[in-house]
């Protein structure tokens, strides 16, 4: 009986240290290839901003940076900043 104890109170542990480990990363989007979907998904960028992107990114080529999704019409530098950590140029 106190192997089983011993085993469960390892297990526990065990899953107690590696939890944190496991827990959800927030999605990075790929401003460069995200459809408009997935760009209304960040914070601030509705529909119409979305395609606003994708309109930008046909014409101009892809972004160099994030800072760049500034020269959107309708996009703000305070919207850059509150989906900086969730956006990404590769």
């Amino acid at each position: 009986m106190q192997a089983k104890s011993f085993i469960a109170t390892v297990v526990l542990l065990f899953a107690l240290i590696t939890g944190p480990a496991h827990a959800a990363e927030p999605m990075t989007v790929n401003i460069n290839t995200a459809d408009a979907a997935t760009l209304a998904s960040l914070n601030g960028i509705g529909e119409s901003k979305a395609e606003a992107i994708i309109v930008y990114r046909e014409a101009n080529g892809p972004f160099e940076s994030v800072e760049q999704l500034v020269e959107v019409k309708g996009i703000g530098s305070r919207t850059v900043e509150k989906n900086a950590s969730q956006m990404a140029v590769k």
